[in-house]
């Protein structure tokens, strides 16, 4: 089968696409045939050897966190979030523990279903795990024009909160469109809000002084990217965690309708080096889905 690997720690340059075993599933595991994956941030970290010490990989090691593809001998069209550890889903096959499976939504392109997993349930554990989020607080999404700040804009509207996003210009119509009240464009300034919010969910790496000053005392700031310091708020770093429940209900969602992929790009499997260079320049908006078969 064809992957994408690397054999050591680097630059892009390190990523091959090149020839590999096909996986042999162990106890409890399918093979699942590829139809796409994404790229996230935290695998160029990996890539980079960033998280050597944390987050140790077998060399080669094939990324792809999130899975979209078919159960090999049964068909059945299925999404995940993969350990970050193991080999992913940068591959025509994968190996996958038979729990961590959802149901694809039917009325996507199997391959765009990839975009759900990883960045959809860190939204949704982030408000309604971490935050508790009820109708008619206050949020603020710090980082709202990413692929987790498009999920989380709208699970908090949908939930009955005003929210408000911080985004780019570029990002502006789509965060808007996702469901944000207000949209706080982070270039021209410290971030500030009229009144004091109850949550924030924050999402974008750098300076956080500014935003914990917009918590109201006894508020909630819930970090994806960090520990966060701040006194009279309670601050919660997270780590996403694989939900196979929670993601069949955000699968549910995008089949009623209500929640949308926010797809910016779509490249081939030997394009990934690609990806991760512009990745790494901050080039890329919402989610970027890498297409392993049509």
């Amino acid at each position: 089968m064809k992957a994408v690997r690397f054999h050591e720690y680097g630059g892009q340059d390190v990523l091959r696409y090149e020839d590999a075993d096909r996986p042999v599933p162990g106890d409890g595991q399918v093979l699942v045939r590829v139809a796409g994956t994404t790229f996230n941030p935290i695998d160029a970290a990996i890539r980079a050897g960033y998280m050597r010490q944390a987050m140790p990989v077998t060399l080669p090691h094939t990324p792809g966190i999130d899975l979209a593809g078919t159960v090999d001998g049964s068909g059945e069209r299925v999404i995940a979030f993969l350990p970050m550890l193991a080999d992913g889903a940068s591959a025509e096959y994968v190996a996958v523990d038979r729990g961590l499976l959802a149901p694809a939504p039917a009325n996507v392109p199997l391959a765009d279903a990839a975009a759900l997993p990883s960045s959809a349930l860190t939204a949704w554990q982030a408000l309604f795990e971490h935050a508790k989020l009820e109708p008619g607080q206050r949020v603020l999404i710090n980082g709202g024009g990413g692929a987790v700040g498009g999920f989380a804009i709208q699970l908090a509207a949908q939930a009955g909160a005003y929210v408000i996003a911080t985004a780019s210009a570029r990002s502006r119509e789509a965060v808007r469109a996702q469901g944000a009240a207000e949209v706080i464009d982070y270039t021209a300034g410290p971030v500030r809000t009229d009144r004091p919010v109850d949550v924030v969910v924050h999402l974008a790496r750098g300076d956080a002084s500014a935003i914990v000053e917009q918590i109201r005392p006894g508020g909630v700031l819930v970090s994806a990217v960090g520990p966060v310091e701040a006194d009279g708020i309670r601050t919660i770093p997270m780590g996403v965690r694989s939900d196979a429940a929670q993601l069949a209900e955000l699968a549910r969602r995008v089949e009623a309708g209500t929640l949308k992929l926010d797809i910016s790009a779509r490249y081939r499997l030997a394009d990934l080096p690609e990806v991760h260079a512009l990745g790494e320049q901050g080039a890329l908006r919402g989610k970027v889905v890498v297409t392993v078969r049509d």
